[in-house]
């Protein structure tokens, strides 16, 4: 199945771009999705663990994914 991945901040900048076309099996989750985007070039400069949202809806890692979802991943905030 293919998803629609949307980067934000450190994510696109590593990565960069700020969208991604991801196949991945189905019955994925969207701790596959993280998986999957933590194996392309420049991933080892991304925090490890984001905010994830599924079709602009924060999610948890084990949330199935279907065909045509969009994952957003986003960078932890600090703030002061």
């Amino acid at each position: 199945m293919q998803i629609r991945l949307l980067l934000f901040a450190s994510y696109a900048e590593a990565l960069g771009t700020g969208e991604l076309a991801l196949e991945l099996p189905e019955g994925a989750r969207a701790a596959d999705a993280l998986a999957a985007v933590k194996e392309r070039a420049g991933a080892d400069r991304l925090p490890p663990k984001p905010m994830i949202a599924v079709n602009q809806r924060y999610a948890q890692p084990d949330q199935q994914l279907s065909e045509g979802d969009e994952v957003a991943l986003i960078p932890p905030v600090a703030g002061g």
